[in-house]
Parts: C-alpha cells; sequence; structure tokens
C-alpha cells in the first residue's frame, strides 16, 4: 500500500519518486488461483464497494462520514466502482484514504483487437490522485494488455507508453512496458523515467519486470531495489456478506454464477450469466420504448471524464451535519 505513503514524503520530488513507486507496484498478481474462469462481462449499474486495513497503521477509528464504503473508518483504505456505461463499457472508480488525505479517482474502458495468435486490449481513459494537503493532482494512463498464445497456453502481458504528470509541480514521469521480441528477450520488462520539472534528463532511472523486482539508478549515484513485488503483502479486500449487499452489487450479482463455478459446473455458470446479460438487454428495451436514460448511481459525466459524486475534497469543503459515527447510506 504505498499510496499512504505519498503523502508523508517532504518534496515534491519525493512524492512523484514514491507516486511512481505505487504505480509500477500495482501490476503483478498477487493471488494465485486453479479455478476455472469465465468472463464475468459487467451489468450496467453495477457495483463494488470495499476497504482494507492498512499494514502499520490503526485500523479503528470513526466512521468515514458519508464515504464510499460504509463499513470503512477513516483509518481504512475505502473502494467504490460502478459500471457507468454499456457501450461503451466504462468502469468508473474511486478510492480514499481520510485520515491521510488522499483519493485516486478515474475510469478506464478497453477496445479489444485480434491479433492473429493474440488478443490485444486497449485501455482508455485516466486516473488522477489527488494529495489533498499539497493541492496536487498526478495525472495517470494506464498501459495496453495482450493476451498472447490463445490457442495454446495463455499468458498475459503489458505493453505501451504511460505518462504520469503534476501540473502544479512540474514533475512527470514515463512508463513503457515492453512486449517480448519474437526471438530472445524477456518477458514483463518495465522501464521508466522520472523527470524535475523542465529537465530532459531524468533524475531517476528504473528497469525490471512489473511481476518482479525493478531497480532505480538515481542522477546522485545512488542505487537501490525500487519494487520488489515478490516481497510486497497481500493484504485481503473486506466486503460485507453478500446477504447484506444491494441487489447490483458484484458478488452478490454474479453469485450463481460464482458458485457454478466454483463446483466445475461451468453449463449452470453459463446459464445464470445468460438469464443477467438477457434481463440487461431488457431493461435496456424498456428504456429506449419509454425515453428513459440510464441515470448512474454514484458517478457523473464531466466532459469525457467520470468523476465520484461524493469526493472527500467536496466533503471537507461541505462537511456532512451527521456526527463522526453515523453514515448516509450509499445511493
Amino acid at each position: 500500500m504505498f499510496t499512504e505513503l505519498i503523502v508523508d514524503m517532504e518534496t515534491p520530488q519525493d512524492r512523484m519518486i514514491q507516486l511512481v513507486r505505487w504505480y509500477l507496484s500495482a501490476f503483478h498478481v498477487a493471488r494465485n488461483s486453479d479455478i476455472a474462469k469465465k468472463a464475468y462481462n459487467p451489468i450496467l449499474g453495477e457495483t463494488f464497494l470495499c476497504h482494507w486495513n492498512i499494514p502499520g497503521m490503526e485500523a479503528d477509528g470513526d466512521k468515514a462520514v458519508d464515504g464510499p464504503c460504509q463499513e470503512a473508518t477513516v483509518n481504512n483504505l475505502a473502494f467504490i466502482s460502478e459500471q457507468v456505461s454499456h457501450h461503451p463499457p466504462i468502469s468508473a472508480f474511486y478510492a480514499e484514504h481520510q485520515t491521510k488525505r488522499i483519493t485516486l479517482d478515474g475510469y478506464i474502458w478497453t477496445k479489444s483487437k485480434f491479433l492473429g495468435l493474440s488478443i490485444g486490449v486497449h485501455m482508455i481513459g485516466q486516473g488522477v490522485v489527488s494529495v489533498i494537503d499539497h493541492d496536487e493532482e498526478y495525472v495517470i494512463t494506464f498501459p495496453n494488455g495482450y493476451g498472447r498464445s490463445i490457442l495454446t497456453t495463455p499468458w498475459v502481458e503489458m505493453g505501451g507508453k504511460v505518462s504520469i504528470s503534476c501540473a502544479k509541480t512540474g514533475y512527470n514521469a514515463t512508463v513503457t512496458f515492453h512486449t517480448k521480441p519474437f526471438y530472445g528477450g524477456r518477458k514483463h520488462r518495465v522501464t521508466s523515467e522520472i523527470f524535475a520539472p523542465n529537465e530532459k534528463k531524468p533524475l531517476v532511472t528504473i528497469d525490471g519486470e512489473w511481476n518482479g523486482i525493478m531497480y532505480a539508478k538515481y542522477a546522485t549515484g545512488m542505487n537501490e531495489v525500487f519494487v520488489d513485488t515478490k516481497k510486497m503483502p497481500v493484504v485481503k479486500k473486506l466486503v460485507k456478506p453478500r446477504d447484506k449487499q444491494g441487489e447490483f452489487e458484484s458478488r452478490r450479482l454474479w453469485q450463481d454464477v460464482t458458485h457454478n463455478l466454483k463446483f466445475n459446473e461451468v453449463d449452470k455458470a453459463t446459464d445464470f450469466k445468460q438469464k443477467l446479460e438477457q434481463r440487461q438487454r431488457e431493461e435496456a428495451r424498456d428504456r429506449k420504448e419509454r425515453g428513459v436514460a440510464w441515470e448512474t448511481r454514484n458517478f457523473h459525466e464531466v466532459g469525457e471524464h467520470w468523476v465520484y459524486d461524493r469526493p472527500l475534497q467536496k466533503r471537507l469543503k461541505n462537511p456532512s451535519p451527521l456526527s463522526s459515527n453515523s453514515q448516509t447510506p450509499n445511493s
């Protein structure tokens, strides 16, 4: 959980370096499973809410008033996502740590392309990390994904060049996810360069594997292990029981599909999946006939971007009249 440490850095340079460290740590696979995989095509209006206890930080505390997750305290990292569009399939997401006063607001959708023996997935969208006490916003973009060897033993790799920038401080970074050459080369290589404002020579260069170890070389001459994903602890997300979730929360919405996949009942899982998708089509047809537009629950569109309705920044400016031990229900 490197995001919370960003706010503890004293200088804009150190905050940018720490943000890049968090970004590069976010792509490795934290859990392996031999359970058969099945596509969970997102349903319009589907939501997912959870929170995490931060290692080394007291989990107890006051409830995060009007935050994205009712169960979270001010010392938890809280998260919410919503499928806000079906065509194109846009997922909007938001996370916050109230005590550290840091948030992440973003959206993403994909375009897929068949590439012979591979499938390319172009990631469209962006995220914004807001460090509230420093009034800094870091805009991040996302790499493309590729499913390789789809007719034999499939494997996934990232590819493409992404950017991280802060308009206020001028610090910026590029991250390049290298696809494996047809002959030679290594899988999952990633490189990055971090730049000071108006500088062309990087102050830090990083090289390694995004699902392994990454090393940093500083212009000062210092070298270090920048991220070691093999030693990163797996912190489980906390989700309220399915019977207490809303109708459109993911684990409740897809519980019949998940149950049957768990017991390798693929045909039954497919039947339940098709029922959900058919219901979605019927609801879309009904809205079209009545001339009614779909209304999102937790996010709204601003230009070409999607943002959370109740971000921490807004709540700090306009505090809720509720006491710190009460909570309004999620819409």
